[in-house]
């Protein structure tokens, strides 16, 4: 094998019913049931608009800045529902994909790209159904030379991702759950949901305890004038 190119094993894919569990889950709830540490950086945005909710499997990529050889490879390896996950470095000077390839993948049955990079075609993304996050804009296209490596650990946004993991994007952004937390991140996001829900439930019916405000000032020596 040349140095620079590999293609690894994909781990077994979860089942179906856990994914779609975490596709009703808010990416703000899962980000904060981790201590907040799993979420991309802000400048990872929806590139589609952002109304359609991302979920599933994380599909990894790593290729070197300005080259989509092994993107190219991945959208004939991913599964139905996988997310394609590229790691380019941050480069947003090229685009990894534009039309052709979310048209192609959109056929394919792929959930969604995540893209440390950029893209192009914004505007055809933009009217389409398929989540699309990147970090920029280009209409400047890649090259096809490599290397790449493809199911590699990536880093996305400063958010590491293994292949297999769990990727949610919503409106807000994207997040990755580990595949060995899965189940405790779903119950923490879950009773974080109904936490939220009773919060909006005493807000309209004029109940919300404010008091804890005041208790946190007070054990960090602040006093109140009131």
């Amino acid at each position: 094998m040349t140095i620079g190119f590999r293609i690894q094993t994909m781990p077994a894919r979860l089942a179906a019913s856990l994914i779609e569990a975490f596709a009703q889950q808010a990416v703000s709830h899962l980000s904060d049931s981790m201590g907040r540490t799993q979420t991309a950086a802000a400048a990872i945005r929806p590139m589609h608009g952002g109304a359609t909710v991302l979920c599933g499997p994380a599909l990894t990529v790593r290729v070197p800045p300005g080259d989509h050889l092994m993107v190219q490879k991945a959208l004939d390896l991913a599964e139905p529902g996988d997310v394609i996950v590229v790691d380019a470095g941050g480069l947003v000077e090229v685009a990894m994909i534009g039309d052709i390839m979310t048209t192609y993948a959109t056929q394919r049955g792929i959930a969604g790209f995540v893209i440390d990079g950029a893209i192009r075609d914004a505007a055809e993304i933009a009217g389409r159904n398929l989540p699309v996050y990147a970090r920029g804009v280009s209409p400047r296209g890649p090259s096809r030379l490599g290397p790449g490596e493809i199911h590699a650990v990536v880093s996305v946004g400063g958010m590491v991702v293994h292949p297999g993991d769990i990727i949610v994007g919503d409106a807000d952004g994207v997040v990755a759950v580990p595949r060995a937390d899965v189940e405790e991140v779903l119950a923490a996001a879950r009773a974080l949901r109904v936490k939220e829900e009773n919060t909006f439930r005493a807000i309209a019916e004029g109940r919300l305890d404010r008091a804890w405000i005041d208790e946190v000032l007070r054990a960090r020596g602040c006093g109140s004038p009131l």
